[in-house]
């Protein structure tokens, strides 16, 4: 997958160095000062993101026609302006835990946007971007996010900081599969995720060291 373009660096500065993979788990938890900083280089990436779909004129509108929705596999498409197009805060906000619901809200094809939302910052922060075939399915059972996720929230919850996880679904996608990660891709390149597989490296953090980037 291409690099984005935007160079990130290192989320913590000198001298708070992430772990290497295997290394084991450190006696000190995380400092407030280094989650926060964490939150704010993220936050930089995707705060102008955010404003620049928030004073579109533009509505949200159908992302695909119902032509391309139901085009056959390897059918290109113009993922990047469509990618583009797509703010995740138009879309309705879940818990986690949605897929406990008795009758689930989504089925079928689906992307869908992992947040979080410091009241201390104008936006939330964007941690993972993922697709699937079975939006009803996708997130029960084992996804490397969760382990993601939970330590990033333990980490927060030592220190004291608010966390606000939610997740959203964009159904008006692609049913082929090929288009579908095309599409996902180019979101991932826009947005930059921390807890994509793409972007972890760029996006170090000892929250994150423990796990296995795959």
């Amino acid at each position: 997958m291409p690099s984005p373009t935007a160079r990130q660096g290192d989320l913590f500065a000198a001298g708070h160095e992430p772990l290497g993979p295997g290394a084991p788990e450190p006696d000190l938890p995380l400092s407030r000062d280094q989650l926060l900083a964490w939150q704010d280089r993220l936050a930089a990436h995707q705060e102008p993101l955010f404003a620049d779909a928030a004073a579109s004129d533009q509505q949200q509108g159908l992302l695909f026609s119902p032509a391309s929705a139901a085009a056959p596999a390897g059918t290109p498409v113009d993922a990047v302006d469509q990618a583009a197009a797509l703010q995740p805060l138009a879309l309705r906000s879940q818990p986690l835990s949605f897929w406990r619901w008795p009758q689930p809200n989504h089925q079928g094809a689906a992307l869908y946007f992992v947040t979080d939302r410091p009241s201390r910052l104008p936006q939330p922060l964007l941690l993972y971007i993922g697709e699937t075939g079975r939006a009803d399915r996708r997130w029960k059972g084992d996804h490397d996010c969760k382990d993601y996720l939970a330590h990033y929230s333990e980490a927060l919850r030592r220190q004291g900081l608010e966390l606000q996880l939610s997740i959203r679904f964009w159904l008006d996608v692609p049913e082929a599969i090929k288009a579908r990660r095309q599409l996902e891709q180019a979101l991932i390149r826009r947005w930059l995720p921390p807890f994509n597989k793409e972007t972890r490296q760029r996006w170090p953090a000892p929250f994150t060291a423990l796990l296995d980037p795959r």
